[in-house]
């Protein structure tokens, strides 16, 4: 080991990746310093000159992850730019026409005894309120977190069951209630469409997927707006349906969260207990 005599009096600053550093003394004389190897340069200093771009590119794709994808979430984004198609031709399509097809697709008594299976599935493509409706919103997010967590197929099941229950469950009534005398004939043919069942059913099943600290206020942001439509009564089919449909998400959450288990690589609580750890699908 050499050692300079004397005073240091400046050293090179900014040196790259391995490119030496040369040290003047007081005397005139100079030293080599080792090449500076890339974990001792900050990270500031290591990052490519496009690096904000890299950063707004990450970000992007964090945003898009709540949107559906043709690729991630193949349900949600069919049934996404179906409804969009459906919400733009009632918006500017033939009024007359428009208003034949929805009422040929509202799930009434009269058409429930008919074509129970059709206008079941032909009632689930009209958005109540149109494409800005709060409705519209609340399908594309509550749709695609949900279908990342169970896929496609359970997620449109849970959607199409409480579609089909709280459909059902409160136009029987409203026919036992006209045979019995007590509503008009008329309540026969009350326009009855849209998406909210299914999606208030979705809500349901999402929330029992989040962690506590979301799934309650969740939860209870949902059950006020419930209990105050129910005190409206503004559309009573609705309004009784909306429970109903969250309820049956609800009663998903033992089922789903063993499917959300298996698609995050989580054994079973029986594999685990057998020392099966490999015996789970991830």
């Amino acid at each position: 080991m050499s050692v300079v005599q004397g005073t240091l009096t400046r050293e090179a600053t900014g040196s790259r990746a391995g490119e030496k550093t040369v040290i003047e003394t007081a005397e005139g004389g100079a030293i080599a310093k080792p090449p500076v190897t890339s974990a001792e340069i900050p990270d500031a200093d290591r990052r490519p000159p496009l690096w904000a771009a890299w950063e707004l590119r990450t970000c992007l794709r964090r945003a898009a992850h709540v949107l559906p994808s043709p690729t991630g979430t193949p349900f949600t984004f069919a049934y996404t730019l179906l409804l969009l198609s459906t919400s733009l031709y009632a918006e500017f399509g033939d009024p007359d026409t428009v208003r034949t097809l929805v009422e040929s697709s509202s799930t009434d008594v009269q058409h429930l005894t008919r074509t129970p299976v059709l206008v079941l599935l032909a009632s689930a493509l009209w958005i109540a309120g149109g494409i800005s409706s709060p409705w519209a919103v609340g399908f594309v997010f509550i749709l695609t977190a949900l279908e990342r967590r169970v896929g496609g197929l359970r997620a449109a099941g849970v959607f199409l069951l409480g579609h089909v229950v709280a459909t059902l469950a409160t136009e029987v009534p409203v026919g036992v209630s006209v045979m019995a005398g007590q509503l008009p004939d008329s309540s026969l043919h009350r326009l009855d469409y849209g998406i909210s069942f299914g999606l208030m059913a979705s809500v349901g099943a999402l929330a029992g997927l989040l962690p506590a600290v979301l799934r309650w206020p969740l939860l209870g942001v949902v059950v006020v707006l419930i209990t105050q439509d129910l005190f409206d009564m503004v559309d009573p089919l609705a309004s009784w349906g909306h429970p109903l449909a969250l309820l049956v998400g609800v009663v998903c959450w033992p089922f789903l969260r063993r499917a959300d288990a298996r698609r995050a690589g989580v054994p079973e609580p029986s594999a685990v207990a057998d020392g099966q750890m490999g015996s789970y699908v991830p």
